[in-house]
């Protein structure tokens, strides 16, 4: 059974239009791996220009293989250098009853 997770990615300063462009392949290059499902991701933004990205993984054993997949792992690197993984609870609009975020795509 596949797993949705909600990501929030805080560009690094100057890193913002460089997050947005990693964003575009991010799924398809996991769904390349054999990881998610066929679900399209939701990317959008917050006030603070975090992004928040919803997806859905294939399954929690895909979660767990993707530590040891490399092609994920430079991934992780790649955003690594442009953005810092932040909870959730950090950004303001989830403070409000109806979260609100700018759509990117």
């Amino acid at each position: 059974m596949g797993q949705i997770v909600i990501v929030a990615y805080k560009p690094k300063p100057g890193k913002e239009e460089a997050l947005k462009q990693l964003m575009k392949p991010h799924v398809p290059r996991l769904r390349q791996e054999g990881l998610v499902t066929n679900r399209e991701s939701t990317i959008m933004e917050a006030a603070d220009g975090t992004i928040i990205e919803v997806f859905e993984w294939l399954s929690t054993e895909a979660i767990a293989n993707a530590h040891h997949n490399k092609a994920v792992q430079q991934m992780w690197g790649e955003y690594a250098e442009v953005c810092d993984y932040v909870p959730l609870n950090t950004l303001k609009e989830t403070g409000d009853l109806f979260a609100g975020f700018v759509p990117v795509n």
